[in-house]
């Protein structure tokens, strides 16, 4: 297998090489010839689509390469980049990572791809650029997940930040209100604020932990794992990293960027954002606070699993009374989002593997609603608002077919594999906190009613006053089937994203589920986290061989 960093660089590679070199839909368009304006095929498009696709084929073979048997990382790079301050340059595959690799690169090729393929908007003005933003966004996230020292994660989540500002700042759209600058500004905000909380955590774990391993600092996580903070310590840092990650998911009541960004954004860039890059932070619970701060996330978990919940309510009842398509999407992935929140925090190894499989789930479900949101607007003269669709499902059978298995995804109807990843999130939040389960029951039922009513209100009842009617061409499936095929695969096979992660989730998870059970401490410290409860004696003190406890 060839290194990580050909799978991180190779899009940016792309997209550099599109920038530099002149678009040939420009200089068409300088010779009075539109027709590769229109058709949005242009050398940096080409350039772009090849190196997605690559990057695709490579993160394929690893999953493929991925064996449960093995565990562990694999696949490791590790190069000293600043010896000084201990920043490694590490990469690694893992159960945690493969299959969020996988969804990372298929959604990015998605995405340039039906830039490529308009055949009714116009092409992105100023290609090299579009593409080149694109191209370093999927390297940045790709890096974020990939990365095993937590410099090097930082550093990936904050490059993450500006390929999306000038993608949302320059080509985004102009609604009323608000403009896509204030939209771009508002986003910007929120998530620079978040970044500069986990820098400082990120520095502090570091420092702090220097001083218990000897003086020598370090941000290897192997390595920080092995040196655990002090629980008051752990405690503040924790705060740090969630404000960060529930800023970018977006969670309740940190979600202030979401609507205005959601609007603004180009549509394909809308599907890779939502898709992927809210899956960073809820990644970040798992890689990083899970295994660095134990006792911190069992101090903070019903703090947690209470946001998780807002989230899912709050969500779920904005998606069903909008009706702009879009902020049907948006709030509706607030509300999934924080149903992986719940499996996460509820420290438990089927809440959690139901979460990274429900991460991978929600990014295919909610690029293909997007994708389909831009077709119907494209026959509803433009407008994505549900009142001005309708009709169109007996006239287009095709799309109206795919947009259906879509939405019963997106409600988790039993047998698709969002179902699965549900299912075993509230199984995990079962067994931790009763009754906020009970209460999750209820996000499950509004997830119904928004997505039928989404479909239903923009494929029957009458044809909207502008709507033309037209089946989906041949340009549009080769998008949207490719999607909708690997949303039937996993409800046909979750297994196997199941069966490569159950490793290295039950190793994230249970470092910091023995902290939710009483311990007993010793010279001032709590003892090793066990999940084994072990039976105690008369003073209540655990039965061993040297307390007579084993004959």
């Amino acid at each position: 297998m060839p290194p990580l960093s050909i799978l991180i660089w190779l899009p940016a590679a792309c997209g550099v090489l599109g920038a530099i070199i002149p678009a040939v839909a420009a200089r068409g368009a300088a010779r009075g010839d539109s027709s590769a304006a229109r058709s949005g095929w242009s050398l940096p498009g080409i350039l772009a689509v090849a190196g997605s696709l690559a990057a695709l084929g490579l993160a394929i073979a690893y999953v493929a390469d991925y064996a449960p048997s093995i565990g562990g990382l694999r696949h490791v790079t590790d190069v000293v980049w600043i010896s000084e301050l201990g920043i490694h340059y590490k990469l690694g595959v893992d159960g945690l990572n493969v299959f969020l690799v996988g969804l990372t690169t298929l959604l990015f090729a998605a995405a340039v791809l039906a830039v490529n393929l308009r055949s009714e908007t116009p092409a992105p003005e100023r290609p090299g650029l579009f593409y080149f933003h694109l191209m370093l966004a999927e390297s940045a996230v790709l890096g974020a997940f990939l990365a095993q020292d937590l410099a090097l994660f930082v550093a990936f989540f904050d490059l993450m930040l500006i390929p999306f500002y000038f993608l949302i700042g320059g080509w985004g759209r102009d609604t009323v209100p608000p403009t896509r600058v204030k939209a771009t500004l508002k986003l910007v905000i929120y998530t620079l604020v978040g970044s500069l909380l986990m820098l400082a955590a990120a520095i502090a774990t570091g420092v702090l932990a220097s001083q218990r391993g000897g003086g020598h600092i370090t941000f290897v996580l192997s390595s920080l794992q092995a040196m655990p903070l002090g629980r008051g310590s752990q405690e503040w840092i924790f705060l740090l990293f969630a404000a960060a990650f529930l800023v970018k998911m977006p969670a309740f009541p940190l979600h202030g960027w979401m609507p205005d960004g959601y609007r603004a954004m180009p549509i394909e860039v809308l599907m890779v954002f939502s898709g992927v890059l809210s899956k960073v932070g809820a990644y970040g619970f798992l890689r990083i606070v899970l295994p660095l701060y134990p006792q911190a996330a069992a101090h903070f978990q019903t703090l947690m699993l209470v946001i998780a919940l807002a989230s899912i309510l709050y969500g779920s009842l904005l998606a069903f009374t909008h009706t702009d398509a879009r902020l049907i999407a948006g709030y509706s992935s607030m509300a999934q989002l924080g149903f992986i929140t719940l499996g996460i925090f509820s420290l438990n190894p089927q809440g959690a593997q139901g979460s990274l499989l429900q991460m991978v789930n929600h990014g295919l479900v909610v690029a293909a609603v997007l994708f389909i949101i831009a077709l119907l607007a494209r026959r509803a003269g433009g407008s994505e608002d549900l009142r001005d669709m309708g009709g169109i499902a007996f006239r287009a059978p095709l799309l109206a077919s795919l947009f259906l298995i879509v939405a019963l995804a997106t409600l988790a109807m039993p047998g698709s594999s969002n179902f699965v990843g549900e299912f075993l999130i509230l199984l995990g939040v079962f067994k931790a906190k009763l009754t906020i389960a009970i209460i999750a029951f209820t996000g499950v039922v509004m997830a119904s009613v928004y997505a039928l009513r989404l479909f239903i209100r923009a494929m029957h009842n009458r044809v909207g006053p502008r709507v033309h009617t037209r089946e989906i061409s041949v340009r549009d499936g080769a998008v949207l089937v490719p999607l909708v095929g690997v949303i039937l695969f996993l409800a046909l096979y979750p297994q196997l994203p199941l069966r490569r992660s159950e490793g290295s989730v039950k190793a994230a998870v249970l470092s910091a589920q023995g902290y939710t059970r009483p311990l007993r401490a010793t010279a001032g410290r709590p003892a090793p986290p066990t999940i084994r409860l072990l039976p105690r004696g008369r003073h209540g003190a655990p039965l061993t061989a040297s307390s007579g406890g084993a004959r």
